[in-house]
């Protein structure tokens, strides 16, 4: 650790002399670059009876592993689902010095297991620390199928769960474990438990914490039915929360522009009082804010047309806008899309207003067909270098991109022209997920060692 004011990468862990990360999101900015990212790998739901895993991926582009998964961490259990991840310490704890930037939290959407996981030892192999077990949760809470956490500077992890253990949405709500990863009970007070539960983001100078709403774990786990929509298994509302009391303040009713809204992220700059959450169904970005007097409103900011397409499911295609970020400099909102299902050589093709036909010309990249479409992304602390994995959810993916399951994942990096404004694919980062030892798996959220701009909250 440092002495003074000096700044160093602690094994690219971020740290200073106070507690982990930075002090601001434009210190941040200045981080060192990032050399390891952690992703999420699925094997559930593929029908390769194998549990999920952590992998580590080199992102040195100096380092003769660049490009390669470097080390895989197997969990002890077979159907899991990894999902989401988030750190037991980040800047939220910057000002704590006993706290540290350790553990990465894993949650398991479908067997409601808890993972904590040790970076610190071993950056570059990352170890099992403990199981926190779905029995104890449900025994001492009653919630199952755990989502988005985030640390908080208490100390303590905050887990959003979106149902009960019958997957029912009525019993979803907000698991606090403490620091040792004991479950310490429900956050929001008793009554206060939104409809339905997905993504959340606290702004602590604001007293609030908005979560957003996926859907009832009973239908989506089944696959997607547009029929489940109309039938109100799915949500459309964003949810306002008193922080750090827990009271259900206000519920912003999004409509038919605002289905599925899932990630949802606050401005990074701590004082203001704006966000944005993205809505998956209507494919709409919509942007929430403080009113002068003190209530909370939304409206559209972005709205992605869908598509007129031939040999699909549906008539129409929506963009289906799964995940964005927001640079730590509040400067950029990025979602984008490449790949997809209207791509060359698929038997979907869009139809244009005068009846034509078309379809995407999609580059190969090191002799490789794109498959799938984007799903999670990561962006780099200076904002320049974008992560793209492109599994969303087993049950889905098998739906809507059944060719994953035959031929896994892969993970894309994309420049980005932070002057001029532009992205391009870089050509010489390609991560395959089909050569996996155990065989294809399903890549999802990543993180690294040292934080990013979806994990990190200022307070």
């Amino acid at each position: 650790m440092a002495t003074g004011t000096e700044v160093v990468s602690d094994n690219g862990h971020g740290c200073c002399k106070k507690g982990p990360g930075y002090a601001t999101p434009l210190e941040a900015m200045s981080g060192p670059r990032e050399s390891l990212i952690y992703v999420t790998c699925v094997y559930s739901g593929t029908g390769i009876e194998k549990p999920d895993y952590l992998a580590t991926v080199d992102i040195d582009p100096n380092s003769p592993t660049y490009s390669k998964v470097i080390h895989r961490l197997p969990m002890p259990n077979i159907g899991d689902e990894l999902h989401h991840t988030g750190w037991n310490s980040c800047s939220s704890c910057h000002g704590d010095p006993s706290a540290a930037r350790r553990y990465l939290i894993l949650p398991s959407l479908i067997s409601g297991r808890i993972y904590a996981i040790d970076t610190l030892k071993d950056p570059r192999a990352p170890s099992l620390h403990k199981v926190v077990e779905p029995a104890d949760i449900i025994n001492k809470t009653g919630l199952a199928y755990p989502h988005t956490s985030h640390c908080l500077a208490s100390g303590d992890v905050m887990v959003s769960c979106l149902g009960d253990k019958d997957g029912n949405a009525k019993g979803n709500g907000f698991l606090l474990l403490d620091s040792e990863f004991n479950v310490k009970g429900r956050w929001e007070k008793p009554g206060h438990s939104p409809m339905f539960g997905y993504d959340f983001w606290y702004q602590p100078r604001h007293n609030i914490m908005i979560s957003s709403s996926w859907g009832a774990p009973a239908a989506f786990t089944k696959g997607f039915n547009l029929q489940h929509v109309s039938d109100g298994l799915y949500g459309r509302h964003l949810n306002v929360y008193s922080w750090p009391n827990g009271e259900l303040k206000q519920t912003l009713d999004l409509g038919d522009t605002g289905l599925l809204p899932l990630e949802i992220r606050f401005l990074h700059n701590p004082s203001k009082d704006t966000g944005f959450v993205g809505c998956a169904l209507t494919s709409n970005m919509v942007r929430f804010f403080k009113t002068p007097d003190g209530s909370w409103s939304h409206e559209v900011a972005i709205s992605v047309k869908p598509l007129k397409v031939q040999n699909w499911i549906l008539p129409e295609m929506p963009g289906l806008v799964t995940d964005f970020l927001i640079s730590l400099d509040d400067r950029f909102l990025t979602s984008f899309g490449v790949g997809g299902l209207i791509q060359k050589g698929s038997s979907v093709v869009a139809e244009g207003e005068d009846g034509k036909t078309w379809q995407y010309d999609v580059p190969e990249i090191q002799g490789h067909r794109l498959r799938g479409g984007p799903q999670m992304i990561q962006l780099s602390l200076d904002g320049k270098r974008l992560y793209v994995t492109n599994s969303l959810f087993s049950t889905w993916d098998r739906q809507f991109y059944p060719e994953l399951m035959e031929k896994g994942s892969h993970m894309l990096q994309i420049d980005v022209d932070t002057e001029k404004g532009g992205l391009a694919i870089n050509p010489n980062f390609f991560v395959d997920f089909a050569a996996e030892p155990d065989g294809p798996s399903l890549a999802h959220e990543m993180r690294y060692p040292g934080g990013d701009c979806t994990s990190d909250i200022w307070i």
